[in-house]
């Protein structure tokens, strides 16, 4: 027969043992201090929580479900097809990894279930530094503390964070805060005005048809700081991106979300590939996708195409009308070189003139330069002739190497401060 005593003596200590090693951990896991804390399960809550991990920052996930759940519908597909639009950014990463994690190509549509979602998304932030996911633990009550937060959980735990992120499904947040119903992000992207250059994320609105563009602005409410807002409508990745750099950007700093750098924060969305003007016919992996980005920022060479399309065109001549008074706006030499260039469109030996005396370099060894790096750095694929008509993705390339307009500052509305 066997031992009962020894085998009981035995069980218990095995599970003297087990709740010692456990429990610890899970008191860690819900008395912690954070800098970022997301609450959701949807796209943006996934995508503010990864970026403002990879922008490093300590963050904490907080799941009131059993897991995520993905809106395959606002999933967008890895190369851009008739009818479908392009991902990017995290959402371009997660569907790398679910079509891996199936054995697909990367070309090949990829069918979004819950279950294989999940398994990516755990997978994922395993392997991803400063990352939290706490499942299955309902928040009680949220309450600011000093300039941040403090959040009780329903199992008696706490979270503390410096910035709070609600990418939840209501406005319930907002509701306890007294802050009333979240605004629409998204505004469409009219050049008349100017505030599209303080984009941080950039979309092809599927409903009407037109580009849109998000502010870092619209992020910020007067009667709270260190809070952004993601309602129901607006659960995308690029804006949960968004979010979670802007969080990132006031922890790291140690500042409020008021007081964002512009720069730094399109910077850092643009290193992880999220488009903020949302080019529909240059795909984020292109060799020059960030050069036309910024430019597209300046709005140096606006969007064209037929329709509603909002296309960059690289292949299209630069026209001197085009981009004579912005870029007159962006430099004050730029106005005297402009006054005596009179063609009607840029050759490579204006462009190259231009970047020159507007930037102060020796012309000669600027031509050498670009003669160098044409093919090898900038991979293009057309022959170096200082005679033929720029094209928008040449003008765009050496205009972002030798003058940068993404360097000069610009206010809320978008207006060029010198």
């Amino acid at each position: 027969m066997p031992d009962t005593k020894n085998t009981c003596f035995k069980t218990a200590f095995l599970i003297l043992v087990l709740t010692l090693l456990v429990t610890p951990g899970i008191h860690a896991q819900k008395n912690q201090k954070t800098g970022v804390v997301v609450l959701g399960n949807g796209n943006a809550a996934i995508a503010a929580a990864f970026q403002s991990a990879f922008s490093g920052v300590e963050t904490t996930i907080l799941l009131e479900a059993e897991e995520f759940h993905i809106d395959g519908a606002t999933v967008g597909t890895f190369f851009r097809q008739p009818g479908k639009r392009m991902a990017a950014g995290l959402e371009l990463e997660f569907l790398k990894r679910m079509r891996k994690a199936k054995g697909m190509k990367d070309s090949a549509e990829v069918y979004v279930d819950q279950s294989s979602a999940n398994a990516v998304i755990k997978a994922w932030a395993d392997s991803t530094k400063k990352l939290r996911i706490i499942p299955r633990t309902r928040c009680t009550r949220i309450k600011t503390s000093g300039s941040g937060w403090a959040l009780e959980l329903e199992d008696d735990g706490r979270i503390k964070a410096a910035v709070l992120i609600d990418a939840g499904p209501s406005d319930r947040v907002n509701a306890t805060l007294g802050l009333g119903k979240t605004a629409l992000l998204w505004s469409d992207i009219d050049y008349k005005d100017l505030r599209y250059r303080t984009s941080i994320a950039g979309v092809l609105n599927e409903s009407t048809k037109t580009a849109a563009y998000l502010s870092l602005y619209k992020f910020f409410n007067p009667a709270q700081n260190n809070f952004i807002s993601l309602n129901g409508e607006q659960h995308v990745f690029s804006s949960g991106q968004a979010a979670g750099a802007t969080g990132a950007y006031a922890v790291f700093y140690h500042t409020k979300t008021s007081l964002s750098n512009l720069k730094a924060i399109q910077a850092e969305l643009i290193k992880y590939r999220l488009p903020l003007m949302p080019f529909d016919d240059i795909n984020p992996q292109d060799t020059n996708w960030k050069a036309i980005q910024f430019l597209g920022l300046s709005g140096f060479l606006k969007a064209g195409g037929q329709g509603n399309a909002f296309s960059f065109l690289p292949t299209q001549p630069v026209q001197t009308e085009e981009v004579r008074d912005v870029i007159k706006s962006y430099y004050y030499k730029a106005q005297l070189w402009f006054d005596d260039y009179q063609p009607a469109e840029m050759t490579i030996a204006s462009t190259l003139d231009l970047v020159s005396k507007v930037g102060n370099k020796a012309l000669e060894n600027t031509r050498k330069e670009v003669e160098k790096k044409w093919k090898s750095r900038y991979a293009f694929t057309s022959a170096f002739d200082e005679k033929h008509v720029v094209s928008r993705i040449e003008f765009a390339v050496i205009l972002y190497d030798y003058l940068n307009p993404f360097d000069v500052n610009v206010s809320p509305e978008g207006k060029v401060i010198r």
